[in-house]
């Protein structure tokens, strides 16, 4: 199969051409093709081995990245200077190639990128809550996985995808794949992962989780009592899992 990487800041992958989104792709990361129709190519995304259509032109050929974006979110300029026009903003996790730096900027494809806002290909966090929390604020989007918009298990993926552990796209299949079930009435730690029937959250504290949710429509913290309750009391269900990695 072919390998390619995507070419576009944020890319939906959709269950169809011209269908839903169910997840999304950044720019970077890389896919396999399996085949191509009319303008599309049906995808497997080599972070999760997550499967869909996205538009060709979407894709481009691999270029080995140098460095990724560990900002929430960042630009690429037109010149190496704040002030000269913006191009294109990218989103945390992204994969970029340096064509060459000055003592400030990274010069990539798409424009500058201001090196504060990046980190080697090689440099991986070690607490993926902190990863997570950088996702505060950020607008509520199902299937999104970046900070433009992001679901509850993006945030789960992409805080474990940054710190080099390998995750699911969907919160049922994060459940049963990451770390070791806790027994009932076990205390919360700091990291742990609390799961319902279709949404995840971090613990991020005493009686406190982080998770995105439709309620809020963002990325927010919660009382943990209290959101086990309004889930409970909307229809979803109680707790299906408490886990820790």
């Amino acid at each position: 199969m072919n390998h390619l990487r995507i070419s576009k800041p944020v890319v939906d992958l959709l269950r169809d051409p011209d269908g839903p989104r169910n997840r999304q792709v950044l720019f970077g990361d890389t896919v396999q093709v399996t085949c191509e129709k009319d303008g599309w190519s049906r995808v497997i995304a080599d972070k999760d081995g997550y499967t869909g259509w996205v538009q060709t032109d979407q894709l481009a050929n691999c270029t080995p990245a140098t460095h990724w974006i560990k900002a929430p979110a960042t630009h690429a300029y037109e010149t190496a200077d704040f002030k000269s026009h913006d191009l294109v903003s990218l989103s945390f996790g992204s994969k970029i190639h340096a064509l060459s730096e000055t003592d400030r900027y990274l010069e990539t494809e798409l424009g500058f990128v201001p090196k504060v806002h990046a980190a080697p290909i090689s440099e991986t966090p070690q607490d993926p809550l902190a990863v997570a929390e950088l996702f505060l604020g950020t607008p509520y989007l199902w299937g999104g996985n970046s900070r433009f918009g992001i679901d509850c298990s993006g945030l789960v993926q992409a805080a474990l995808l940054a710190c080099g552990t390998p995750c699911p796209g969907d919160s049922g299949d994060q459940e049963r794949a990451l770390g070791s079930t806790l027994g009932e009435g076990s205390a919360a730690h700091r990291g742990d992962l609390v799961f319902w029937k279709g949404h995840v959250a971090w613990v991020s504290g005493d009686n406190m989780i982080l998770h995105a949710n439709a309620s809020h429509m963002a990325v927010v913290f919660e009382p943990m009592d209290q959101a086990i309750e309004r889930i409970q009391a909307q229809g979803d269900g109680p707790v299906t899992a408490h886990k820790r990695l």
